[in-house]
């Protein structure tokens, strides 16, 4: 199977000022996430071209940051060019009859264990995913222990937040979400500048 498209995109990572900066120096990487409540499953998170969220996930961390690796004193973003390689597009038909499948696999496998699959919950965003995050993971490992080629990258468009009127389609925090789980995607990092090549200012 492969992606209908290879690509490079720009990805956008909301932190705190100071690791920012480490990351652009190049200092420190950005660390892999593997929270079971990880939409996407474990990798490294991107706002596909949208800095903006970026910056408002990291003034939302900050005053709720969920663990010790989300502390945020001053939000900041870094920006990174992202080769989306051998992708699991949640935008594409096939990879989305893919995970349901895989989803099927894995609710029959745990029953016949006896055991129960974790839910998604918290609000109607349902923002702690730790089925999603189950199924995803499932996909990765039994495509490894089938020898199949690894997916680089897991993409995937999200409807998050309030209405933005009544009985409206778009929601306020609509975004395109990427995954990196082979860092060897990320073919650089930079600070995001305005229209006017000055670092771009979210207040």
């Amino acid at each position: 199977m492969n992606p209908a498209s290879t690509s490079f995109v720009l990805g956008y990572h909301g932190c705190d000022r100071g690791v920012a900066g480490q990351i652009i120096s190049g200092a420190q990487s950005l660390q892999t996430s593997e929270n079971d409540y990880d939409w996407l499953g474990d990798g490294i998170y991107f706002w596909e071209h949208n800095a903006h969220r970026a910056f408002d996930f990291a003034s939302e961390v900050r005053g709720k940051p969920r663990n010790a690796r989300q502390r945020i004193k001053e939000p900041a973003v870094v920006g990174a060019i992202i080769d989306l390689g051998f992708c699991l597009n949640l935008l594409d038909g096939r990879f989305i009859r893919l995970v349901k499948q895989t989803h099927d696999d894995l609710i029959r496998l745990t029953c016949e264990a006896g055991g129960q699959l974790p839910n998604n919950s918290v609000g109607d965003d349902l923002i702690v995913r730790e089925l999603d995050c189950a199924v995803i993971r499932f996909l990765h490992t039994t495509r490894a222990g089938m020898n199949l080629q690894a997916f680089d990258t897991v993409r995937a468009a999200f409807m998050e937040g309030d209405r933005l009127y009544s009985n409206a389609g778009f929601a306020a925090k609509n975004h395109i979400q990427i995954c990196v789980r082979n860092p060897a995607c990320i073919k650089g990092y930079f600070r995001p500048l305005d229209d006017d090549g000055r670092p771009l200012s979210f207040e």
